[in-house]
């Protein structure tokens, strides 16, 4: 909760930090770079730097909080926090790392600002900063202990024990520790980071969702060729599918993410489109390997059959649930799916059960068109979930 004193300043200066928190966080990850490159070389992602998606993911994130400390000063910021901390905790974020981004983040503010930043603005913003990141240390300290590591201590070895092709542009990795040990616990829905050395030296590291139910004695994350399309090319899954052999060895985190499987008996929503099949794979055959009856309806918007990755598999998992009912929508359906739809994921035509609990993954605006869907069917907004792969553009504006 903000201070009484800095409450009204803050009020009064939201307005002009809003409209400068883009300037504000580009000239922040320039004098952050330019003091510690080794962060843009070894722990920022360097693609989403360059098409300026972490920096839109900031300035959202620092407006969201401002404005749930004025509008909702009562409410805990975890729920706005989770997924960063989650984030964080999969790159090993450590509590100093926050000292370093308040020296560079005050500095830009002060470098955008200019006279307006009066000692007493600079003392209320920067309480806004503290409180947002001792909430997020805290957070992270809790994940770090629930997953049984030292804060940042998330990195270990594991053998690439097969790999798969799996559709036009997409590869599975199958995972096991080195040694004796067994792979960590972890919720369907949930992903892991890797870390992989590339030519220039830099330690890029990438996030992928867990794409099997847990409980098997390996893990596996299935790999979309990033780019394409008049994008540039990914850094770390290229190096993937170009390098990535059955008995190398990958540097690989605990896993993290918050959205996670509720486990209840209500009907669900599992939607995904492209490559954001993927924790939804985890969640049904996590459904499917635990006898689950409960009503599921599953939606899956793709390019075409070929690119749809596990399509396969997804099919053989909804038939393997006694309640379970399968949509595709494909742009390109072709002769092998007669029986999907053309064009994009439309909800309008499904029957929805009541207490649907939904998860949704794939592109912003698939996952934007869906939420608005389903709030306008009724289904409360703590009862939608979503994952994001990449900076979380929605942050402070949903």
């Amino acid at each position: 909760m903000l201070s009484e004193q800095s409450v009204p300043v803050v009020r009064a200066t939201l307005p002009a930090v809003g409209a400068a928190i883009g300037d504000i966080a580009d000239v922040f990850y320039r004098k952050l770079f330019d003091a510690h490159p080794e962060l843009l070389r070894d722990l920022f992602n360097r693609g989403n730097q360059a098409n300026g998606e972490q920096q839109r993911a900031l300035a959202g994130s620092v407006a969201g909080f401002a404005g749930m400390l004025l509008e909702n000063p009562d409410e805990r910021a975890d729920v706005l926090l989770s997924r960063i901390s989650h984030k964080h905790a999969s790159l090993g974020v450590t509590p100093d790392q926050y000292t370093v981004v308040h020296e560079n983040l005050m500095a830009a503010v002060v470098d955008v600002l200019g006279d307006a930043v009066t000692p007493e603005v600079a003392r209320a913003w920067d309480e806004v900063y503290w409180l947002m990141a001792n909430a997020l240390i805290a957070l992270e300290a809790r994940l770090y202990a629930e997953a049984d590591v030292a804060a940042g201590d998330v990195w270990r070895s594991m053998e690439i024990t097969d790999r798969i092709e799996e559709g036009a542009g997409s590869v599975s990795l199958a995972l096991r520790p080195t040694g004796d040990r067994l792979p960590a616990p972890f919720r369907p829905g949930q992903y892991v980071s890797v870390r992989v050395e590339l030519p220039d030296g830099a330690r890029q590291i990438r996030q992928y969702s867990l794409s099997a139910a847990p409980g098997r004695s390996e893990w596996r994350i299935t790999v979309k060729r990033a780019g394409g399309d008049g994008r540039p090319d990914g850094e770390v899954s290229s190096w993937l599918h170009a390098n990535a052999r059955k008995g190398d060895v990958l540097t690989v985190s605990a896993p993290f993410g918050d959205l996670g499987l509720a486990e209840h008996d209500g009907p669900l929503l599992l939607a995904s489109a492209g490559i954001g099949v993927t924790p939804v794979l985890a969640m049904l055959d996590h459904l499917a390997a635990t006898g689950a009856t409960r009503p599921v309806t599953v939606v899956h918007a793709d390019r075409s059959p070929d690119h749809h990755a596990h399509r396969q598999e997804q099919l053989d998992l909804v038939r393997a649930l006694p309640d379970a009912r399968l949509h595709l929508w494909y742009e390109e359906p072709g002769d092998l799916a007669a029986q999907a739809s053309t064009g994009r994921a439309d909800l309008s035509g499904l029957e929805l059960p009541e207490g649907l609990t939904a998860y949704l993954c794939g592109p912003e605006p698939f996952m934007r068109a869906l939420r608005g869907d389903l709030l306008h069917r009724g289904v409360p907004a703590e009862d939608i979930h979503y994952e994001v792969f990449g900076p979380d553009l929605w942050l402070g504006r949903q």
